[in-house]
């Protein structure tokens, strides 16, 4: 069976992505391979970044994983602030309010500190993860398909960094998330691994940066949710507000 082929005709289709039983990669470095030939077959590598998914304790009970996982990003992810999409152009789309950085310089593959995370950091902003819900049963489909499917990535809006993020206590920002001006969900950058930048170390020594030859100056990470999944039941506005860092908006029509 051609998994890559697979996974990318189910996205196409539209249709859940069935579980590949006994084809299934084996385990998370297998995942994290399949994960690279879905990239090459989309001419995504190296990619424009990555997505880290199941930062915060809630998202990995919530996902039945026990630690990150990490996903690929195409450029046609990186979309300006105040961007809209069509609702119809996603299977069952859902937001995530999460933190984002830019890097200045690579991060090669392996153990990484906070301090050097910290270091290789250009810009930190608001941003908003467009998530698909194109599994069924997340058990039965196991955490390497998971992965090699990108972790539920489906697009994402950049936010504008400060000038001053520097100076920011990066764990104590307070994220929230808004449909329709409505409030779906609050939470911290410290629900991050206990900090934004020990997600982005995390990352530096995973799977996903193995495969991809580390992490490159230029790239754009989505560190990770504050909050669960908000998944929507159609067009609508979403906004993203993070205290110090701003605000980013989507419309879904």
């Amino acid at each position: 069976m051609d998994l890559a082929s697979a996974i990318l005709e189910a996205r196409r289709e539209r249709r859940a992505l069935a579980p590949f039983g006994a084809a299934a990669p084996p385990d998370e470095a297998a995942g994290y391979a399949l994960q690279f030939e879905v990239a090459r077959r989309l001419n995504a590598v190296p990619p424009a970044g990555f997505k880290i998914g199941a930062t915060t304790r809630r998202m990995q009970e919530y996902l039945g994983l026990s630690g990150p996982a990490a996903g690929f990003v195409p450029s046609a992810s990186l979309l300006a602030p105040g961007t809209e999409l069509r609702f119809a152009g996603f299977q069952s789309p859902g937001v995530e309010c999460e933190i984002g950085v830019r890097l200045a310089r690579d991060l090669p593959y392996g153990p990484c500190t906070e301090a050097e995370a910290l270091a290789a950091v250009a810009d930190v902003f608001p941003a908003i993860e467009v998530v698909e819900r194109r599994y069924g049963d997340l058990v039965e489909l196991g955490t390497p398909t998971l992965i090699a499917d990108q972790v539920f990535h489906a697009a994402g809006v950049l936010g504008l960094a400060p000038s001053h993020w520097r100076a920011l206590d990066l764990g104590a920002v307070r994220g929230e998330i808004f449909v329709d001006g409505a409030s779906r969900g609050a939470g911290h950058g410290r629900d991050l691994l206990g900090h934004p930048m020990r997600a982005l170390a995390w990352l530096a020594g995973s799977g996903a940066a193995k495969v991809f030859g580390g992490l490159r100056a230029g790239q754009v990470i989505w560190l990770g949710s504050v909050t669960p999944p908000i998944w929507l039941d159609g067009p609508c506005g979403v906004e993203v507000s993070f205290s110090g860092l701003g605000a980013v908006s989507l419309r879904l029509t």
